[in-house]
């Protein structure tokens, strides 16, 4: 128990500095920034591959009438491919929330709640 407060206490010492620089325009906002701009081309890029792979999964199974080793095979390439689906889905939600939490502008990032056309 002592070894778990004594890492608790060192990992909040470390990110005090961090909560001190966390002002408007300061060097975690930049940081924020630039991690998304790099993300607004990564994330559709990965997703749009993610969900061939997917695709390609379906098609594997589908082909593979009759084949256990092959079924197996083209779900789990479809499992792989849902995994890489959420997981940058829920990369995406993460920068989106850490962008409206230190209030950089969000851009182009998608807003479900804004449904009416422009």
């Amino acid at each position: 128990m002592k070894k778990i407060s004594i890492g608790l206490v060192s990992a909040g010492a470390l990110v005090m500095p961090l909560l001190a620089l966390a002002q408007v325009g300061g060097p975690l906002t930049e940081l924020v920034t630039s991690l998304q701009n790099i993300l607004k081309i990564l994330l559709p890029t990965l997703m749009v591959l993610a969900l061939v792979v997917f695709i390609w999964g379906l098609v594997q199974y589908i082909w593979s009438a009759g084949n256990p080793d092959a079924a197996s095979k083209g779900k789990s390439i479809m499992i792989w491919g849902v995994i890489a689906l959420f997981v940058m889905s829920a990369i995406w939600g993460i920068t989106g929330a850490l962008a409206r939490t230190f209030g950089v502008d969000n851009g182009d990032a998608p807003n479900s709640g804004d449904l009416t056309p422009r």
